[in-house]
């Protein structure tokens, strides 16, 4: 399993336009083959600041979601709406407690 952390950042004007669009795409971004979870959060204190963890059989689907119609779709709505760098992070899970 290949797991990818985003960390976003948004102007405060643009929260809910960029809620709106995750509500609108996350059904499709979660069917994209490969995608088997998708969650976001949002920080407790800095409120415009969101996480996407999102976790891909393997990681060429992941690359292979990046590089689709759908990504680029979501990414050209998304990008204009941040107010610092976007970071992301690839990790692979260690231990996992239920």
């Amino acid at each position: 399993m290949f797991v990818r952390i985003v960390k976003m950042s948004f102007a405060p004007s643009r929260i809910e336009a960029f809620l709106n669009n995750f509500e609108s795409q996350k059904s499709n971004i979660r069917a994209f083959d490969g995608c088997e979870f998708l969650e976001l959060y949002r920080d407790k204190h800095n409120t415009n600041i969101f996480f996407t963890y999102s976790y891909w059989r393997a990681e060429a689907d992941l690359e292979k979601y990046r590089h689709s119609v759908l990504f680029k779709g979501i990414w050209a709505k998304t990008k204009p709406m941040f107010n610092a760098k976007p970071e992301a992070w690839s990790v692979d899970k260690l231990a996992s407690l239920k």
